[in-house]
């Protein structure tokens, strides 16, 4: 475990307020925010992630996905535990809502360590994926520089949901981001996330507007974000705020955590997602889930 600088946070009165993420979870002494990660530890941010991986695997970098960025080349993939949203449809929720004050078997990794696995196994990029990396951006940071150090790339997979801050830090180590954007309706975003659709939007325009590589990924769920006209919105945000030629990933649901109950994406709403996307003006369309 570490600690960390004072840009991670901030003294208030009785605790501390974590600014890893736009929760800013105010924290007293021994308690841990909304991810379970990041903890108020005698007036300090102790990220309890901190060199204990949840997983690491070797993924074809399209997995993130990206499909234009190191097309074909292999990533080197580490994940914690722990997330600062809630979505009940959540692939990786064995990781995502597992917390470290549970009883783990995670082993110690430091940073240099998967710096130097990625060299080894001839990746070419490190991917910060599985759960949020934003909930253990201090230890991704640290792997990140020393990543860059060996000519390696960084990949965050995100949900967006960082401070203003913390996506302005990203420009300075960030080289490329898948980013779910989810739905396109305020009400329905605080719902099943828990966060807020203003503030992830922000955070999109800051990384296109920046040198970073930029992908979006939507996982159409029946019933949630899949009527045409939140596709439309959608797609027309990433063409004319984000650019046409960032591309857009439309992936289909498969039920899962607390979702078994829902029916899959149909096919043919994915495609029909791909026509509008590309009726929006936006170059690269891909779909996903679907065979």
């Amino acid at each position: 475990m570490e600690l960390f600088q004072p840009e991670y946070f901030s003294q208030t009165g009785g605790g501390i307020t974590c600014l890893l993420c736009e929760r800013k979870c105010f924290l007293k002494e021994g308690a841990a925010g909304f991810c379970g990660v990041n903890r108020n530890k005698g007036g300090e941010l102790d990220c309890m992630a901190y060199g204990r991986p949840a997983a690491i695997n070797i993924d074809p970098v399209e997995k993130k996905p990206l499909n234009r960025f190191l097309q074909g080349t292999k990533t080197y993939s580490v994940g914690t535990l722990g997330c600062n949203f809630s979505c009940e449809w959540c692939q990786n929720h064995h990781i995502s809502r597992k917390k470290y004050s549970e009883p783990l078997n995670v082993d110690t990794v430091p940073a240099a360590n998967i710096a130097e696995g990625a060299v080894e196994s001839g990746c070419m990029s490190v991917s910060y994926t599985y759960n949020e990396p934003t909930v253990f951006y201090p230890y991704a940071k640290d792997i990140g520089m020393l990543a860059k150090e060996n000519g390696l790339k960084n990949i965050f997979v995100t949900n967006a949901y960082q401070s203003e801050n913390i996506a302005a830090d990203m420009l300075s180590w960030v080289d490329a981001l898948n980013a779910d954007l989810k739905c396109f309706d305020r009400e329905t975003h605080k719902k099943y996330t828990g966060g807020e659709l203003d503030k992830v939007l922000r955070n999109l325009k800051i990384f296109a507007d920046s040198s970073i590589h930029v992908e979006i990924t939507t996982l159409i769920i029946p019933g949630v974000n899949d009527k045409a006209d939140e596709l439309e919105n959608i797609a027309s945000f990433i063409s004319t705020e984000l650019g046409k030629e960032v591309p857009w990933h439309v992936s289909a649901f498969h039920p899962a955590y607390k979702m078994t109950d829902m029916p899959a994406t149909s096919k043919a709403k994915v495609y029909e997602a791909v026509d509008i996307g590309l009726k929006k003006g936006l170059k690269f369309v891909y779909p996903g889930n679907v065979w």
